[in-house]
């Protein structure tokens, strides 16, 4: 599909008219110094002048250069979704009104975004107008990552940035290596004049470092990034005013406050290989954070596959890149100088390797579009046809805590030669509850009773609650069922013995099981992550975030457990409708997002 991309900032605007599938440009649009006397702009090559010049200005005069050309779509990129908005989301008046009322959280932005987006509306009403937002790609944190540790009535939280980028080059890594983003832990490192990194777990984003606003995180080029509260407490205490303050932090700091000479990172370079100390400042300043959130995001992940370096900096300074990643060898990761020296990425090669030949960690610069992956989205969203909802309904199945055993694991704990039997077949075919029961054994408590399920596996797991996961005072990651690798372990006492389990403990992913068949009517594949809006008591829910599996055998039915359940007040019986989808379908706009982990 042709589709038309929008990236409004408060004075500048991006256009492109791009292929969905291959990336080919087919036009583009440049302006700059939007509503002043200088403002003009470069679509084809052409620069013409339009002093004054707004967005919608803008428009109008370039759209028949661009509209010449078969538009199916019109993407928008939105630096913020709030709470609401995780998926592409198809634009109308409730939905723009819905964005303007987000102004707050994004005041440098949300403007020029809407400005882009009322212009092209009104210019190209006949096509559909898409949503992208920065932050979707990071409504996968979980609850410790988005959480501040202040009052949570007062309703701040942790959303990140640059998720189109984030998400893009993650997949574009994945593809160069030939490995399954879902089996990797990737941290990307968006440099630019906002910079921001991302633990990619699994094809997930599990940590960011931008939050509440893009002011969060990684020196920039003008903007703070971290800085102790305190700090800012003690400016407003010593007389500067709220604007002052928001000025020093977001246009007089960063490598411009620290080297006094601007934020082109360009001439900072050039300046400090003559000599000049506060530019080599902000250059050391800059590597040494991201180098740190680098140590930071592979604690978290508990190891990590590869280091992904994008966006102007990252794509264009090799200084950056060798000083970020001279000490890393503790993670496994060898750095290769000659390599980073040479290193050019393009559209035509968009990924380069840096590292050396014995490196277990996989370090690479990759070419990241924002465009193209906006464009993506996009035409997913405009080619899916029906509402997915209007599909037959899920029905949800509540997950209690369990066990899957080795037949190695049944021998040792209820004795040799024994075999599992059945207690009650369960919803999925050839699956069974067992009349057999272990105690998992935690680093606080025990927990008793808990039911084993059959038949025998390849491998040994035990699936908890979050409530479960406190109790027992071990902290078991969001997982899919069998993806056990790195993962804590835990102790199972039997009848016949004892066995320590060196992994295997998870709170298990939400997820829907389904045939091909069911996957083809509702359009996702296997792998795919959905929403899911349930009517429970009277009150309309949405489950983010749910894995779609797909197996001959399978009968379809959504899994949540039992915390999940409860809090929602979820009881056997009820019903889910799938309303989002990674792969198309008309998306809806989440009316409440329900993530009680």
């Amino acid at each position: 599909m042709q589709i038309l991309v929008l990236n409004a900032g408060s004075s500048s605007l991006k256009v492109d008219l791009l292929d969905s599938h291959s990336g080919e440009r087919t036009a583009a649009l440049r302006a700059e110094r939007l509503c002043t006397p200088q403002a003009s702009y470069r679509v084809d090559g052409l620069s013409i002048d339009l002093a004054g010049a707004d967005h919608a200005a803008v428009l109008q005069a370039a759209l028949p250069a661009l509209t010449a050309h078969p538009i199916q779509a019109v993407g928008h990129r939105v630096v913020h979704g709030g709470p609401d908005f995780s998926r592409p989301t198809l634009l109308d008046t409730v939905v723009v009104s819905s964005i303007a009322a987000l102004e707050s959280l994004a005041p440098l932005h949300i403007p020029a975004n809407l400005a882009g987006i009322r212009a092209a509306m009104e210019l190209l009403p006949e096509l559909p107008h898409i949503a992208v937002f920065d932050t979707a790609f990071h409504s996968t944190l979980p609850r410790r990552a988005r959480s501040y540790a202040i009052p949570q009535a007062l309703g701040y939280r942790r959303f990140g940035f640059h998720g189109p980028s984030h998400q893009y080059v993650s997949q574009l890594a994945a593809k160069h290596l030939d490995e399954d983003p879902r089996d990797l832990r990737i941290i990307t490192c968006h440099l630019g004049n906002g910079a921001s990194i991302t633990a990619v777990e699994y094809g997930r984003s599990v940590e960011t470092s931008m939050g509440h606003t893009p002011l969060e995180g990684l020196v920039m080029g003008s903007r703070s990034g971290d800085v102790d509260p305190g700090i800012l407490m003690d400016m407003l205490r010593s007389g500067k005013s709220i604007d002052e303050v928001d000025t020093i932090l977001n246009r007089g700091s960063g490598l411009a406050g620290l080297s006094g000479v601007g934020k082109d990172l360009r001439d900072i370079e050039d300046r400090a290989a003559d000599g000049d100390e506060a530019c080599r400042l902000a250059i050391q300043v800059l590597t040494h954070r991201l180098r740190k959130y680098i140590g930071a995001y592979a604690a978290v992940m508990g190891g990590v596959d590869a280091i992904v370096f994008t966006a102007g900096i990252g794509e264009n300074s090799a200084l950056v890149r060798h000083r970020v990643c001279q000490r890393l060898d503790f993670l496994g990761a060898r750095f290769d100088e000659d390599k980073n020296r040479d290193a050019q990425v393009s559209r035509t090669t968009p990924v380069v390797e840096l590292h050396r030949s014995n490196s277990r960690v996989r370090i690479l610069v990759a070419k990241t579009d924002e465009a193209r992956a906006i464009a993506g989205a996009v035409a997913k969203v405009a080619s899916g046809g029906e509402t997915l909802a209007e599909n037959p309904p899920i029905p949800i199945g509540i997950s209690a805590r369990h066990i899957h055993l080795t037949q190695q694991a049944v021998e040792t704990l209820f004795g040799p030669g024994y075999t599992l039997t059945e207690r009650a077949p369960l919803s999925q075919p050839g699956q069974f509850a067992c009349n057999e029961t272990l105690t998992v054994v935690g680093l606080k408590r025990n927990i008793e009773k808990v039911r084993v399920l059959g038949p025998i596996r390849p491998k040994c797991q035990v699936e908890v609650s979050r409530t479960d996961e406190f109790f027992l005072g071990i902290d078991a990651p969001v997982r899919a069922s069998g993806d056990v690798t790195n993962t804590p372990g835990i102790t199972l006492k039997g009848p016949a013995g004892k066995l320590t389990l060196k992994e295997g403990l998870i709170c298990a992913w939400r997820h829907i099981h389904m045939t091909p068949a069911d996957a083809e009517r509702y359009g996702v594949k296997h792998g795919d992550t959905v929403d899911v809006a349930i009517n429970s008591k009277g009150r309309d829910l949405t489950f983010g975030d749910v894995m779609i599996r797909v197996k001959d055998s399978y009968a379809l039915e959504m899994h949540i457990d039992t915390d999940e359940a409860n809090a929602a007040q979820i009881s056997r019986g009820d019903v889910g409708a799938l309303v989002s989808s990674g792969q198309g379908g008309t998306l809806l706009r989440r009316r409440t997002n329900f993530d009680p982990a």
